[in-house]
């Protein structure tokens, strides 16, 4: 069956790399996903601090309370950690507001919004260079 699966993704000229999307369609794609990652977890935080307070120290105990609540929590910090390092790296501009969406809302909505204005900035870029 894996066979059958990479063949058509090959036919389909996804494996090979061939397979291109407009770059306004990723940039637009990235916009929505930024909305949807800022809304999807407040939808569960809503819920988590109706039940249970708004106490930190219980939302992080909530967050570990078992080894999957665990394993998908720090994922997400680790890749936090690893996206404000690169954002530091890169000397991205404005790079502090990714790092408080980061914070205050999460990486779901942070790295889609990182990536939209880069895509963005890139878009605008042969646009300046030929005026």
């Amino acid at each position: 069956m894996t066979s059958e699966v990479i063949a058509t993704l090959q036919r389909a000229r996804i494996v090979r790399g061939e397979c291109h999307v407009p770059e306004n369609v990723v940039k637009n794609l990235y916009l929505v996903l930024t909305i949807i990652g800022a809304i999807v977890p407040y939808v569960f935080f809503v819920e988590h601090f109706a039940a249970a307070g708004s106490s930190p120290i219980v939302l992080l105990k909530s967050a570990f309370a078992n080894g999957a609540a665990a394993g998908f929590a720090a994922d997400v910090l680790l890749s936090s950690i690893v996206f404000c390092i690169h954002l530091d790296a890169r000397k991205v501009p404005h790079r502090w507001v990714y790092v408080l969406v980061a914070v205050t809302i999460g990486l779901s909505c942070a790295l889609p919004l990182y990536l939209y204005v880069t895509a963005r900035t890139a878009e605008a870029r042969p646009a300046a260079a030929i005026a």
